[in-house]
């Protein structure tokens, strides 16, 4: 059984989905809607900040493997050495599972929190703060990133001063950032919404308990 702030009461399975909305008071109005409306915005930027950094930590991780095989492996360059390719694979992928640790356990935890502190309505803000700013920003940086990557193949054709050019020497700090934009922080956003909204669902029935107390 629905009852209304004004009184007014519903049987529950005679309830629709705009009487659950004002039930819960899911409206623009409501400071808990706003509020999470914020967070799921801000969410997405953290989200793609965290994964930024985890692929620069890993690169530079790669990189110092990279020259020590140089280093310790002689022939490498004239083709008589063999490099060590299973332990750059191995850095890539506990990079990659170390890394993506604190964004998931984000992922899962802020829905969690969100529906016991600010009940039904604040875990409805979160959800359309997330896929809104998250569409935005993963379509932001897929173009983006594929737009810097494309620009650095350009002049690499002997455009704009060819390589070895200032032109060049700049596309490729853009194809720098492009890559994990295009490649890493855009898709993976596709992921912090769905799993958002899915951890929302297996907890409603607690954060509705909660909110009813």
């Amino acid at each position: 059984m629905l009852v209304f702030a004004n009184g007014d009461t519903l049987n529950t399975s005679e309830a629709n989905f705009a009487d659950f909305m004002n039930y819960y008071q899911v409206t623009l109005m409501n400071p808990k809607v706003i509020v999470g409306i914020f967070i799921g915005s801000m969410m997405a930027f953290l989200f793609c900040g965290l994964t930024m950094n985890a692929v620069g930590r890993a690169a530079q991780e790669m990189v110092e493997e990279v020259r020590r095989q140089f280093r310790e492996i002689v022939g490498i360059m004239d083709g008589s050495g063999t490099p060590d390719y299973a332990r750059c694979v191995e850095i890539s992928t506990k990079s990659a599972q170390r890394e993506m640790m604190l964004p998931s356990l984000l992922a899962i935890a802020i829905p969690i929190a969100v529906g016991l502190i600010l009940g039904v309505s604040g875990v409805m803000g979160l959800l359309a703060g997330g896929l809104g700013s998250g569409f935005v920003l993963a379509v932001f940086m897929a173009n983006a990133g594929g737009a810097w990557d494309n620009a650095k193949k350009y002049v690499e054709m002997g455009n704009l001063g060819g390589k070895g050019s200032d032109v060049h020497n700049a596309s490729v700090v853009g194809d720098t950032v492009g890559d994990p934009f295009k490649d890493t922080s855009g898709p993976s956003l596709n992921i912090l919404i769905k799993l958002m909204s899915m951890v929302s669902i297996v907890m409603a029935g607690l954060t509705v308990s909660w909110s009813l107390l």
